[in-house]
């Protein structure tokens, strides 16, 4: 017999989904997402020993995902396998007596969650639909030595580092160090980037990465003063670049370039990475360090039985038709 229930407490996802896939699955990230000001709304589904578990929110008339702008990925917490989703089926039903619309990304698909989302969700009579809505940059590492990868960079970016590597001192923390973080926070507070949301849950990630042990915090300094900064992870075979900036006023000495090569070095030859994870988005300088792009999609889930679905799926009506009519 599977059983189903609402959350109001992320508390309930401890032990699911063992060893997580990703930072962004373990009940401490969503405890923190939790702490910044979100309400979690989880769904867990039981049915003998095996559990399942949808970690939301409600936002914007509709269910979202217990995420924010620094998650890579969002993705159900199910076993593989019949059970998995037969429990996740079950979830989507009961989500049906919660809200007319679910909205679920950036969902991965290397290792088929949208399709299981899309197929559960359709299966528990929701109108579904699948779209592309980002992409994930990544480096497949595939047994090669720093030495080899950097060889096969573009021209540009090895004659760079040749030039300018000697103009600044990196250094890697692989622990969490307040000051360190002091100084990334003003290197990232002078640079190009917008401002951070929600500061104080990145450094709460960062403590317990750094006690952890997945931390790797990195700083360039000329002359003393810090001008690059970059926090990683490295987990599982996989490193993950979650943050970079550097000094516009200091932009010609390509400080940049010179510490994520540093970082590059440090997990393929020492932590002996099989992946490196530069996130979402299409900034073009990815393409150069990245050679595979991942797509990331949106699962839109409409209940065609409550009125108030009706209007968006008549939206989506017409979007598809659309394309036809332009064509005749």
């Amino acid at each position: 017999m599977t059983a189903s229930s609402y959350h109001d407490t992320v508390n309930v996802l401890q032990g699911l989904c063992q060893p997580a896939p990703s930072p962004f699955e373990r009940s401490e990230w969503f405890a923190l997402l939790a702490e910044s000001g979100l309400t979690p709304l989880v769904v867990l589904a039981s049915e003998g020993n095996s559990s399942a578990a949808l970690a939301l929110t409600e936002a914007n008339g509709r269910i979202e995902p217990l995420r924010n702008w620094y998650s890579f990925t969002w993705r159900q917490l199910a076993p593989e396998g019949p059970a998995g989703e037969r429990l996740l089926v079950e979830i989507a039903a009961q989500l049906r007596r919660r809200s007319h619309r679910v909205t679920l990304w950036p969902v991965p698909e290397e290792d088929g969650s949208a399709s299981l989302l899309t197929r559960s969700f359709r299966e528990a009579g929701w109108a579904v639909e699948q779209t592309r809505c980002d992409d994930n940059h990544v480096l497949p590492v595939n047994g090669r030595s720093f030495a080899e990868y950097w060889a096969q960079r573009p021209g540009k970016m090895r004659t760079t580092l040749k030039r300018k590597a000697k103009k600044v001192e990196c250094t890697i923390l692989e622990s969490f160090d307040a000051e360190a973080w002091v100084q990334y926070e003003a290197i990232y507070a002078q640079s190009w980037k917008v401002a951070e949301e929600t500061p104080q849950l990145l450094r709460r990630f960062a403590e317990q990465e750094g006690s952890a042990g997945r931390i790797r915090l990195a700083l360039a300094m000329h002359n003393g003063l810090p001008v690059a900064a970059q926090f990683w992870t490295v987990e599982n075979g996989t490193a993950y670049i979650h943050k970079l900036a550097h000094l516009e006023s200091h932009k010609n000495l390509s400080a940049g370039t010179t510490l994520t090569a540093a970082l590059f070095e440090h997990v393929i030859d020492k932590d002996r990475v099989t992946l490196v994870d530069f996130g979402t988005g299409n900034d073009a300088y990815k393409s150069d360090w990245m050679e595979e792009v991942r797509p990331r999609f949106q699962v839109d889930c409409l209940d065609p039985a409550q009125p108030k679905a009706w209007a968006p799926l008549a939206k989506r009506a017409v979007r598809k038709l659309a394309p036809s009519r332009t064509q005749g």
